[in-house]
């Protein structure tokens, strides 16, 4: 599966289970590790969880490797690791901390935001 399908299969996933304030962020040129961040809130640790089980079931399905999942057993930030794309999958405090758009986005080329 070509990097932008993935993408676009982890974007669908999401929307499915109704992810709140999706950004996707083209880090190909900045870093050899992936080609997308998606970030996306989950209103409760029930709600990050049903998003990591949807982007997770969709990759599988499509036969993506799943290189790794870190996270779920707190559920206030899961990274789910699919090598040509990175989801960030956290709560709404902890992804204000952290704020990994802004540290990102001065540097990438956001291609969306839901």
């Amino acid at each position: 599966m070509r990097p932008g399908e993935l993408r676009d299969l982890v974007i669908e996933a999401i929307a499915d289970r109704r992810g709140r304030d999706v950004v996707v962020l083209e880090v190909a040129e900045l870093t050899d590790v992936t080609d997308y961040m998606v970030l996306v809130t989950g209103t409760s640790r029930r709600h990050v969880r049903a998003l990591v089980d949807a982007v997770h079931d969709a990759a599988k399905r499509r036969s993506a490797q799943i290189l790794g999942m870190e996270g779920t057993a707190t559920g206030e930030w899961v990274l789910i690791d699919l090598a040509d794309v990175v989801v960030h999958v956290m709560q709404t405090d902890t992804r204000a901390f952290y704020d990994l758009e802004r540290l990102w986005s001065d540097l990438a080329s956001p291609l969306a935001e839901m």
